[in-house]
């Protein structure tokens, strides 16, 4: 886990402090993944700095690529915007339909797992509905955390 941090405050501290050209190369020997700024056999490109050129900054602080590197073709689609905001709100709707089933679907499953602890089932009948209401929780969670996102 910590080769992506590693990685992105090395692509970081190099983008950032530099005013000359910069590759950085990932190379992968095996299960050990490693990065430089040295070329070496069989190491591919991972991501360049052009000479006296500074990163484009996102809000945050994060380095994003420079459009002139990629630009978009002339005939790329685009959306409009009331047709994005139609989107949108489409999502959003389905995003609070689903969180409605999650809920009800937690609510019965805490209900059935309280009448089965009340008729003293046992301990591999209760296993299952504990982990399906676990699954909704989880669900409820990440489906608050899409809903919390949207604009």
């Amino acid at each position: 886990m910590r080769t992506p941090l590693a990685f992105a405050c090395l692509l970081s501290c190099l983008l950032s402090a530099s005013a000359t050209a910069v590759t950085l190369y990932r190379c992968e020997d095996g299960n050990h993944l490693s990065y430089t700024t040295e070329r070496k056999a069989g190491c591919s490109v991972a991501s360049s700095s052009g000479a006296g050129s500074a990163p484009a900054s996102a809000p945050g602080g994060s380095v994003r690529p420079q459009a002139a590197s990629n630009p978009t073709p002339a005939d790329f689609p685009t959306v409009s915007g009331d047709t994005q905001k139609s989107r949108d709100s489409d999502r959003k709707k389905i995003l609070e339909q689903e969180f409605a089933a999650e809920q009800k679907g937690l609510d019965d499953n805490r209900k059935l797992l309280a009448e089965q602890e009340a008729a003293k089932a046992p301990a591999d009948k209760l296993q299952p509905l504990r982990d399906r209401i676990a699954l909704h929780e989880r669900n409820i969670t990440a489906l608050r955390k899409e809903i919390g996102n949207l604009k």
